[in-house]
């Protein structure tokens, strides 16, 4: 499986005794946070993250060694009874990371977006994703009856196993990665049936999502009508899919972990709603206003249960504080630009306008369609500097175990993410911009 590498750099996070520690430093830092013989890969550092605060880290690179507080960090806990809270390791090197297309070259399927910041990852374990890959098959076509024989390709196209496996390296077993590989499918369904490719439409889609919602939050309602409800369940394949993966996530995670999830969900699902509402009123939403609605319709819910699939928890108090809320945000921000960037061609090629952030960038700054793509890359890579950043003041902060997990498992999440939107060239290609 992939070494699950952490990807912090210190930032300026309030330290515990409420002094600020140093800025947030630049990228000569990252490879002290990859897999062995693996390097981040971003665009050359122009601003974001330079500044004399990230000298004592600097110093650090210039002599091949990380800083005092990254090594504490990396190394994690350490003592008696800490050896299972390590992460599993791999023994062999990664593989190297590919060079990047040469600039006038257009970059070859599978190839990662130029100049797009991220971490490469080793290819998942093959024996894993073949079972979650089978397992999943399985469960939406005996349990939940998710899709018909038509949509297979498309299904199989998807490569959820795949996916998931690396993006949960530290799951124990194939049951619990399959808790997450579930609920990706289900918010999958959900999207393409009521909001998009699969007879979805803005139009009434509050009700259908309020109902939806209920197989994840139940309906507690009077005798006489509750078995109304537990009946509409099953009325179509995106209950039929929440339904039957909450039940098994409630089986191995905690109250506040299914609540934590449920929250999410329903910012998901707000975020539906807004971007729904733009689409009824043809509104070209501010690039501002578009990020505000991507911090709710995107990956937030999947990351944030990344302790629950590990098999471990991040107590409710750790998780709710202001610090380790703004990392998960932005994690799941930047993570749904990775899905804007590779989706671009796809969704132009789609019936209709759909919003992303490149088309939402050349509409409002009047900049040709290459020139926003570009700039959104750029947004792309300061929020992934920020939540690195922020991710390594946390755990300078408060180097709890638990806390120290969660935060990798977050970085794992981040570069397993973008691992499949690169190679899954049976959904996306990137455009001729380069």
């Amino acid at each position: 499986m992939p070494d699950p590498r952490p990807s912090p750099p210190p930032s300026s996070l309030p330290a515990a005794d409420g002094a600020r520690p140093p800025g947030p430093p630049s990228l000569t830092v990252l490879p002290f946070l990859a897999a062995p013989g693996a390097e981040a890969v971003a665009a050359p550092e122009d601003g974001p993250g330079d500044g004399p605060a990230s000298e004592q880290v600097r110093e650090g690179a210039a002599v091949g060694r990380p800083s005092p507080v990254l090594e504490r960090i990396l190394r994690g806990p350490s003592g008696l009874g800490t050896a299972g809270l390590h992460l599993a390791r791999r023994e062999e090197p990664a593989p190297p990371v590919p060079e990047a297309p040469e600039a006038a070259e257009t970059p070859k399927a599978g190839n990662p977006i130029p100049g797009l910041y991220h971490h490469p990852v080793a290819e998942p374990d093959p024996v894993r994703v073949e079972e979650v890959s089978r397992r999943i098959k399985a469960w939406a076509l005996d349990e939940v009856e998710l899709y018909p024989e038509e949509w297979e390709d498309q299904f199989d196209g998807f490569s959820v196993g795949r996916y998931m496996v690396a993006c949960h390296p530290d799951a124990p077993t194939v049951d619990h990665l399959m808790l997450a590989t579930r609920l990706m499918v289900a918010e999958n369904a959900v999207d393409d049936c009521y909001c998009e490719d699969h007879g979805g439409s803005p139009i009434g889609l509050g009700g259908r999502l309020l109902l939806a919602h209920t197989a994840l939050d139940a309906l507690h309602t009077t005798q006489e009508y509750q078995p109304q409800w537990a009946q509409s369940l099953h009325a179509d394949a995106p209950r039929r899919a929440y339904r039957s993966a909450m039940e098994y996530l409630l089986r191995q995670s905690s109250p506040s972990q299914a609540d934590r999830f449920r929250h999410d969900m329903a910012r998901l699902h707000m975020g539906y709603l807004a971007e729904a509402a733009w689409a009824q009123t043809e509104y070209m939403p501010e690039v501002w206003e578009y990020l505000a609605m991507r911090q709710f319709n995107n990956f937030r819910p999947c990351p944030t249960i990344t302790d629950t699939v590990g098999g471990y928890e991040l107590p409710a108090d750790l998780h709710a504080q202001p610090d380790m809320q703004r990392v998960i945000a932005l994690a799941g921000n930047a993570t749904t630009i990775v899905n804007d960037l590779y989706s671009y061609t796809k969704e132009l090629a789609s019936p209709g306008r759909h919003l992303n952030l490149p088309v939402v960038i050349a509409e409002r700054e009047g900049l040709s369609e290459r020139d926003a793509y570009l700039k959104a890359v750029e947004v792309h890579n300061s929020l992934m500097r920020d939540f690195e950043a922020e991710a390594a003041a946390l755990a300078a902060a408060c180097p709890v175990p638990s806390v120290l997990r969660f935060l990798r498992g977050v970085a794992v999440w981040v570069d397993g993410n973008h691992y499949w939107h690169q190679t899954n060239t049976y959904r996306y290609s990137l455009p001729d911009f380069w």
